[in-house]
């Protein structure tokens, strides 16, 4: 009974068994000394510098779909065909309008060409009614000399040229008027007219060649965000495509908000494509945030990797200092910058595990700065074992 009794006591003051876990199934780092450098990774896809957007210059419905996304264009590729009958016949007013315009200055320019026909026919008259006058004029001056004619007669004669030189001029000044005021008054009223009538048909049939959405320069067609479909209307102003220039890229990073607080103009990049890996430094930053993300634009340097596209996906890694004789391991799961965080420890040579309590520092993509509670050498485990939250210590298997 007594024996029972010791048994119990002992067995009540035992540990209870730690939970197990496959080794290999873990992620662990040590502690090491030396020089760490501060990183924010980003996904993002690659722009071209040089882009720009096809826009409707008029509304109409999609009745052609020519060029896809992705296809090489130049100026004069017809990407999309609208239709627009109101624009249809729009045109053919405007059109009608133009030639009777024409029409009626073709009319005044015979009728006033009819007019000044007339005006120099009577002038004409007036010249040789003034040259008879002064022919007789001296023809009878001269007998007058002689005695052969009275007076009077001569003095009519004398008259008649005087008459005849005045309405002459009269009819010198009138030609003159109507040739230098009239006649281009008159015209450049219906020439008004021709132009406005002009203006307005070239507008509808720039509108009605519009219909045929050409790319406008040379490049890439890229996609937009909302794909324009066969029958679907559209309005004016709104974008149908977009060109983008492959030999000019710059990458766009999404960058978590918390993360690029110390992100600046300059830094330096690298983009991974997937295909190679391109140098490249932070030239724009997003002064806004969007859904939890800031837009961070990287210029690159050098020539581009195989296959660098337009909208190509990458990731990007921006350095963003470097810390210097600092102790600093692998970032664990859940690790966030200048925190204390509840860790696991391996002890006595990889056997068990024991939870401890660490204070970080600043962090990098991979790895996080110690301040206190790990000691150079030591190593932890990295992988989420928020299964273990209830236990302090775990055994290796």
């Amino acid at each position: 009974m007594v024996l029972l009794s010791v048994i119990t006591v002992g067995l009540s003051r035992l540990e209870p068994a730690c939970p197990s876990v496959e080794r290999e199934a873990l992620l662990f780092d040590k502690v090491e000394e030396g020089d760490m450098t501060l990183e924010v990774r980003g996904i993002g896809t690659l722009v071209s510098e040089d882009m720009m957007v096809v826009p409707a210059l008029v509304s109409g419905r999609i009745t052609k779909i020519l060029v896809e996304p992705g296809t090489v264009v130049d100026p004069n590729t017809v990407i999309l065909v609208m239709d627009n009958p109101e624009l249809h016949l729009q045109l053919l007013d405007a059109e009608s309008a133009l030639n009777s315009a024409k029409s009626r200055l073709i009319a005044e320019k015979a009728r006033l060409l009819d007019r000044l026909l007339d005006m120099q026919a009577g002038l004409a008259q007036s010249q040789a009614s003034y040259e008879r006058a002064k022919l007789s004029y001296e023809v009878e001056k001269q007998q007058f000399s002689d005695g052969l004619i009275s007076e009077l007669q001569f003095t009519v004669s004398q008259n008649a040229v005087e008459n005849q030189g005045k309405l002459l001029d009269i009819q010198k000044q009138r030609f003159d008027v109507f040739q230098d005021k009239i006649q281009p008054s008159l015209l450049s009223e219906l020439e008004a007219s021709v132009k406005k009538a002009q203006s307005a048909y070239d507008l509808r049939k720039s509108q009605e060649d519009s219909l045929f959405v050409r790319a406008g320069v040379a490049g890439v067609l890229s996609p937009i965000q909302k794909r324009i479909e066969l029958g679907q209307q559209i309005a004016s102003g709104q974008i149908l495509a977009r060109i983008t220039n492959p030999e000019r890229l710059e990458a766009r990073l999404q960058i978590p908000q918390g993360q690029a607080r110390d992100i600046q103009i300059g830094l330096p990049v690298e983009i991974d494509t997937y295909n190679g890996i391109i140098s490249g430094s932070v030239s724009r930053i997003e002064p806004t945030v969007v859904e939890g993300n800031v837009s961070v634009d990287i210029h690159l340097d050098g020539q581009l990797p195989k296959g660098a596209r337009p909208d190509l996906s990458v990731v990007g890694t921006i350095q963003i200092d470097r810390l210097t004789d600092i102790l600093y391991v692998g970032r664990p799961v859940m690790a966030s910058a200048d925190s204390q965080c509840e860790l696991f420890k391996i002890i006595e040579d990889g056997k068990y595990a024991v939870r401890i309590v660490a204070k970080l520092g600043r962090t990098s993509v991979s790895t996080v700065e110690i301040l206190d509670g790990l000691a150079l050498g030591d190593e932890i485990i990295l992988s989420d074992i928020s299964q273990f939250e209830e236990v302090d210590k775990i055994r290796m298997k």
